[in-house]
């Protein structure tokens, strides 16, 4: 049976419910893969449409990236709308824009009509070590607002003070749409918010194989795992990261990458408070970013890094106890309780895949380090698309979705040869 890893989320998460495994042969309308916030939004929103959904989870809910990310609600996506404009035109950045801050509404959405605990909290902070990185955010704040997000402010240095307690950044943008929660709390939230309403949750579930068959004028999809399968008219393939080889057209265009996450002791609340006094969550505005925040029992949470090709380094603590103490010197002699890591899926393009194969199957991933977001937001256009409008989910859907250069041998040493490259410059401050 495959448990949590040893995380901070894990131990707090207050989990009291156990779903069983598929040990029949079942048929829902919608059989969902993948127990993350893919998943689980996209369930919920088919469920509330009238739908019987089977959800399918390999290992537990949250076990993947769901369960294990800095908790940080950032809206857009990896790519920015100037940049899908600049390569897909007006008409597809006016389209992506619109919906560029949806996510963090669905979820806010969820949390009130589910009574979701998960120690929400409102507000975001880029942070720029550099003037050339306020340029930049500056740049943001312009292209945000004219995209909708009118709860953006830019921060100089004479204001830091109260947004966080460091002497490492210049300025930075404030915004107001975006927040943190404890993620493992909001997946297991969903979950349960799901059976609430009549859908079906299974664990430790692994789906071996996805057959057609034809039934009366019907063509429909068996699901199959070790120990039982699920008939269904559609299936939606939410894996992500963790989805394995499955679908290899999908592998094919995605990687694995790794990050990870380390969570201090139980700070005195007076000290707490005065290392981020906003309580906003914080990331820098690097290529190689940092991100951090408070915990409602008062630990620091710091994440940082990549690693192609997923996995972690030999030490997460020695990792990423140097760049905390770079912010933070006065946290040098706290100690470390828990470091872990997890996969998110990177794309070529850096924005996410949505699409279809063939009749039944929908799938979405890639969300390429802006996951939390973004996946609230593929469960909607998904029920939308499934329901009959694919309007919003065809902007997606028709966006190329490119192999990695060299296929799965070369993907890793050439991505970190680009990494390598924009690591270098802002390091050197370009």
């Amino acid at each position: 049976m495959t448990n949590y890893p040893d995380s901070y989320y894990a131990a707090s998460s207050n989990r009291d419910i156990d779903y069983p495994s598929l040990t029949e042969n079942i048929s829902a309308d919608i059989c969902v893969v993948g127990g993350g916030y893919s998943g689980l939004s996209t369930a919920i929103a088919l469920q509330e449409k009238g739908y019987s959904v089977v959800l399918l989870e390999g290992s537990k809910i949250g076990f993947g990236a769901s369960g294990r990310n800095g908790g940080q609600l950032v809206n857009s996506f990896s790519r920015d709308i100037d940049h899908i404009e600049k390569h897909y035109g007006s008409d597809t950045a006016n389209a992506l824009g619109a919906m560029a801050f949806e996510g963090a509404d669905c979820i806010r959405d969820l949390i009130k009509r589910y009574n979701i605990d998960c120690d929400y909290k409102h507000g975001g902070f880029f942070a720029a070590f550099t003037e050339k990185q306020m340029h930049e955010l500056a740049a943001k704040k312009q292209l945000w607002e004219k995209h909708g997000n009118k709860k953006l402010s830019l921060i100089d240095k004479s204001g830091i003070a109260k947004i966080v307690n460091t002497e490492a950044y210049v300025g930075g943008l404030v915004d107001e749409h975006c927040g943190h929660i404890h993620p493992l709390k909001l997946a297991l939230g969903e979950a349960a918010a799901l059976t609430s309403i009549g859908g079906q949750v299974f664990e430790q579930s692994k789906v071996i194989n996805i057959d057609e068959v034809q039934q009366a004028d019907t063509t429909k999809s068996i699901v199959k795992t070790d120990s039982g399968s699920v008939t269904a008219t559609k299936v939606v393939l939410a894996g992500n990261a963790y989805m394995g080889n499955l679908e290899p057209k999908l592998s094919r265009k995605s990687m694995p990458c790794g990050t990870q996450i380390v969570t201090t002791e139980v700070l005195p609340e007076e000290l707490a408070k005065s290392l981020i006094p906003s309580e906003y969550c914080v990331e820098d505005v690097n290529y190689k970013l940092d991100y951090y925040r408070i915990t409602a029992d008062n630990r620091l949470l710091f994440g940082g890094g990549v690693t192609y090709g997923g996995g972690d380094p030999a030490s997460i603590e020695r990792f990423l106890k140097p760049h905390m103490d770079k912010i933070f010197p006065q946290m040098a002699n706290y100690k470390i309780d828990f470091a872990w890591g997890g996969d998110f899926l990177l794309t070529l393009s850096r924005l996410p895949q949505l699409g279809r194969i063939g009749a039944n199957v929908y799938y979405t991933q890639g969300y390429s380090g802006h996951g939390v977001n973004t996946s609230h937001l593929a469960g909607k256009l998904l029920a939308e698309a499934i329901h009959g409008d694919s309007t919003r989910f065809d902007v997606f859907a028709n966006l190329p979705h490119y192999p990695f250069p060299g296929g799965r041998l070369f993907r890793v040493p050439f991505t970190m040869m680009g990494a390598w490259y924009y690591g270098l410059r802002d390091a050197l401050g370009f």
